[in-house]
């Protein structure tokens, strides 16, 4: 007899709908699985042989080929065993003949007792069963309610073969699990750092508001103990709460990773990433023989920190400057072609020299002024030209950290303006037709259209694109600051101020790689 269930597999972050069709043919006994199929999804067989004795119900005494359509498609994983194994079922009358398959996608991992375990990618999976008009979607129960936050689309948790059957068969019907898209809405966004904790800094909180306003990002530069790693650290506390379609997209990276934590549907506050600087360029952009998100992929809709930025190898950094203008990874392997989104800020700290005191007013410098050139220079000069606002830490004299500094804001105060700004930029953005969310995703076409600067504002530019012999990308990157820091005012015009301002947050470049 054949028969067919539905299952799903994921190529990236991306799922697709996979038929398993099973024959059945009562001359020989013999169990092919064939589609392009892994070693984990080979080694199904086993699983669900002995699955089906341990769920009460009798192994068919027949030749049975179970085939995963499309068979071009390299299929990866265990969560086809639950689909292979309803397919047999309803193969061999376990489940109704009269029941129909259709609509119904059914994914998870066989134990040998015949418990559904939990796979990773379950939301992207769901979101592909919606996608190809699937209204049912059977899950393990612990991936359960992180796939009943995929709207229009029934989500049953399975906690084994059995119930499975029976609910199938109209037995014991299994109740839907509900998303509930107010939980996401209403859901804890509270941080434990807050920019209230930082002491003096002001000008560095300053560049950290603009980089949040405008998506930007940024570099900090001092000697030890001033705060680098605190201000990174506290800048998602004072970025705009996630979005629910961002939300979706960041669940669904990290997902597929595993890094998802227990019991949660769906994100609720931006990711912080803040990887060692022994990393690989693999570990930091993805890859593998079957390719997995990178750091950049798991921070997307949050934040990239790389502490001592100059440690990190120089393949690694190199390795950060197409994720930073496409904000995709595309990985190819001979099997097909991933691609994963990062859309991420960038906050790089480093010390001005290897022992940190390099300018320090009451610290000497031990390094040599060959070591200094050195270590500065392994940063290099298109991957700092992607750093669009470059910052100084000074020194904090004995009076502004013991001093109460009765003008710190906390970071609600902060994330207020933040988001008034963004949406200022949003409804400019919106009249033109363009679906982009921060200033730092302008285009050329973009820049021209919406950073005008007045006359004092172009000569003040004029002559600090002389003067500092800007490139190109330079010259769009001190124009989209510029953007920011009127937005942050209010203003639709780019005046002198907000222009000198933008300068002032780039200089920095010129101090310490001439």
């Amino acid at each position: 007899m054949l028969s067919a269930s539905y299952s799903a597999g994921l190529c990236g972050i991306d799922g697709f709908v996979v038929t398993v069709e099973c024959n059945q043919k009562n001359n020989l006994e013999g169990f092919e699985l064939v589609g392009l199929p892994d070693l984990a999804v080979r080694e199904a067989k086993e699983r669900v042989r002995t699955a089906c004795y341990n769920s009460g119900f009798p192994f068919p005494y027949s030749r049975i080929t179970v085939n995963l359509a499309p068979a071009d498609r390299k299929k990866e994983g265990s969560a086809f065993d639950a689909a292979i194994l309803a397919a047999i079922f309803h193969s061999s009358g376990v489940i109704r003949r009269d029941i129909s398959m259709q609509g119904k996608c059914i994914v998870g991992e066989l134990s040998l007792s015949g418990e559904l375990r939990g796979v990773r990618g379950i939301l992207c999976m769901c979101v592909a069963a919606r996608e190809n008009g699937f209204t049912e979607f059977y899950a393990p129960v612990e991936n359960a309610t992180e796939a009943a936050a995929v709207e229009g689309i029934k989500v049953y948790a399975v906690p084994n073969m059995r119930a499975l059957v029976m609910h199938l068969n109209g037995e014991r019907l299994l109740e839907p699990v509900k998303g509930d898209r107010d939980a996401f809405d209403t859901a804890s966004r509270s941080y434990n750092e807050d920019f209230l904790d930082v002491r003096g800094q002001a000008m560095a909180k300053r560049a950290m508001e603009i980089a949040a306003a405008g998506g930007h990002n940024i570099l900090l530069i001092g000697p030890p103990g001033t705060g680098k790693s605190m201000l990174a650290k506290r800048l998602p506390s004072i970025l705009p709460p996630l979005t629910f379609a961002e939300a979706i997209e960041t669940t669904k990276v990290h997902s597929v990773a595993g890094t998802l934590p227990a019991g949660m549907s769906l994100l609720s506050i931006r990711p912080f990433r803040s990887p060692h600087h022994t990393m690989s360029p693999v570990s930091l952009v993805g890859g593998g023989a079957n390719p997995t998100p990178g750091e950049v992929s798991l921070a997307d809709n949050g934040v990239l920190f790389l502490d001592e930025l100059p440690e990190f190898p120089k393949q690694v950094t190199d390795a950060l400057r197409q994720p930073l203008e496409d904000r995709k990874v595309t990985i190819t392997r001979a099997s097909g072609r991933v691609t994963f989104p990062c859309s991420f800020m960038l906050v790089g700290a480093m010390n001005p020299c290897r022992c940190g005191y390099f300018g320090h007013p009451t610290r000497k410098c031990t390094c040599k002024e060959g070591d200094v050139r050195r270590y500065i220079s392994r940063i290099s000069g298109p991957m700092l030209d992607r750093m669009d606002i470059q910052i100084e830490l000074p020194s904090l004299s004995y009076d502004e950290i013991s001093a109460r500094d009765e003008r710190a804001e906390p970071s609600a105060v902060i994330r207020e303006r933040v988001i008034k700004a963004r949406a200022f930029a949003q409804a400019r953005m919106e009249k033109s037709g363009r679906k982009i969310f921060c200033n730092a995703q302008l285009d050329a076409a973009g820049i021209h259209e919406f950073c005008t600067p007045d006359a004092a504002a172009a000569a003040l530019l004029k002559s600090a694109y002389d003067r500092m012999g800007l490139s190109a990308r330079g010259y769009d990157r001190l124009l989209r600051v510029a953007r920011t820091i009127a937005d942050l005012d209010a203003s639709e015009l780019i005046k002198a101020t907000h222009i000198a301002e933008a300068i002032q947050l780039r200089s920095l470049d010129r101090k310490y790689w001439g």
